[in-house]
């Protein structure tokens, strides 16, 4: 039985002293540690930044003072000295004390992290620095026991971690599953048996079932080459344009207060996941008349003008209650006309060819948020079938959505077993025998 000794964490780290301007000659001719990942990889790069530096020496220990918690500690292997911003702290460390993979899987046990917690204002999203880490007292068994406990933990942990990387690809499936579904929904190929049992009583789209609005007059015909995929023949292409009852206008975004009013506003969050999210909301101190077109009515679409690429142009149908909210600036609403489905054309909107639209006319000087305008909405490609088809197209969606939201539940349990898994293991590890 391995004997358990008390000891500070600064008995066998010692802080490298050193601080540097960004533009000093000493650290010019090194390159930049950018970020310590979570698997404790370190990435290089020559970003500039207006911090203030450190040098991290070949076999320093080096610890990201942000996330040291989840893994960002590591021993930098190169050749050369590294710069690193002051958010670092880099140790030299008595290896006649400590085990340094020992002491890398300690540092991540639960009751660690509560105690890193305890010693910082804030909690753990204000950075731990030298001065809260040296001073710790942590309970170490002798050397050989901590090099056989992280043989040992280091095995376990990477059966867990292999797990939670099967969770984290079954979370992409999942996802991509969703995506095909919408893909192939408005594509047509969900409804093949539908459409060759209802060939008799279903009617090919015509003109005169779209509404072509006088404000909308500057939409160009659809040409051969904007066609991205073929449809059925009794389907037809569209711009949202020709199908909704006017021009999509954008909100109003007056400052929000920290308490409460009568009147209510939408974050960007409202919309980003594509349904609807009432509690993504603020109060506004500010007197709204009750026939302001901000005021949101029960199926408006809303679309994101502007977020980061990923989410612009993501849309989302308003299910509240009408004049429940006023919606805000980076938002547009608009309605579609009564010859089609609300539902049906939110679906096409969201699927993989029309994000790929968005994203693409996306622009704007703020990378981070880049915008789309009215024209890019309105000349918005949608493959039309007929109402009977669309209703069934719903139908089926909603079929294999909830489906795929099972899947998702339980990959969400699996995950949050696996989580609950590596706290365990690190928690048994490192108690006193």
């Amino acid at each position: 039985m391995s004997e358990w000794k008390k000891v500070k964490i600064g008995d066998f780290l010692t802080e490298r002293e050193g601080r540097y301007k960004p533009d000093d000659k000493l650290i010019l001719k090194y390159q930049r540690l950018d970020k310590i990942d979570f698997s404790g990889t370190i990435h290089i790069s020559n970003k500039p930044t207006k911090t203030d530096m450190i040098l991290v020496y070949p076999g320093d220990l080096v610890i990201s003072g942000i996330n040291v918690a989840k893994g960002a500690i590591t021993v930098y292997q190169g050749n050369e000295p590294v710069c690193a911003t002051i958010h670092y702290s880099a140790y030299t460390f008595d290896d006649s004390k400590v085990d340094l993979d020992y002491f890398k899987l300690f540092v991540k046990r639960p009751a660690f992290v509560e105690t890193l917690k305890q010693q910082v204002k804030g909690g753990i999203k204000t950075e731990i620095k030298p001065k809260h880490l040296l001073p710790l007292e942590i309970s170490i068994p002798e050397l050989s026991a901590q090099k056989q406990i992280a043989k040992t933990l280091s095995t376990k942990l990477a059966n867990a971690q292999n797990l939670s990387s099967e969770i984290e690809k079954q979370k992409s499936y999942a996802k991509q599953l969703r995506q095909n579904i919408l893909q192939d929904a408005i594509e047509g190929k969900l409804t093949s048996d539908f459409r060759q049992k209802n060939q008799h009583n279903t009617k090919t789209v015509t003109s005169n079932q779209k509404n072509h609005d006088k404000k909308l007059n500057s939409l160009h015909p659809i040409s051969r080459e904007e066609i991205p995929f073929n449809i059925p023949d009794i389907w037809e292409w569209v711009r949202l344009g020709m199908i909704i009852e006017s021009a999509p206008r954008n909100g109003y975004s007056p400052k929000a207060v920290d308490f409460e009013t009568p009147i209510k506003t939408l974050k960007l969050g409202a919309v980003t996941s594509g349904i609807f999210d009432s509690t993504e909301c603020k109060y506004i101190n500010e007197e709204i008349p009750q026939d302001a077109y901000y005021w949101l009515k029960n199926g408006d679409i809303l679309i994101e003008r502007s977020n980061s690429l990923e989410y612009v142009g993501m849309s989302a149908i308003y299910t509240g209650n009408d004049n429940e909210f006023i919606y805000p600036d980076l938002l547009m609403r608009f309605r579609v006309s009564n010859e089609t489905l609300t539902e049906y054309v939110h679906k096409a909107l969201i699927a993989p060819f029309n994000r790929s639209y968005f994203m693409s006319k996306a622009k704007g000087d703020q990378k981070s948020m880049p915008k789309i305008n009215q024209e890019c909405v309105i000349n918005t490609l949608i493959p039309l079938p007929p109402i009977a088809e669309q209703k069934e197209i719903i139908q089926l969606v909603k079929k294999y959505l909830t489906s795929i939201d099972l899947l998702d539940s339980e990959i969400q349990e699996r995950k949050t077993y696996t989580k609950q898994l590596m706290q365990s293991i690190l928690k048994d590890a490192f108690e006193e025998e």
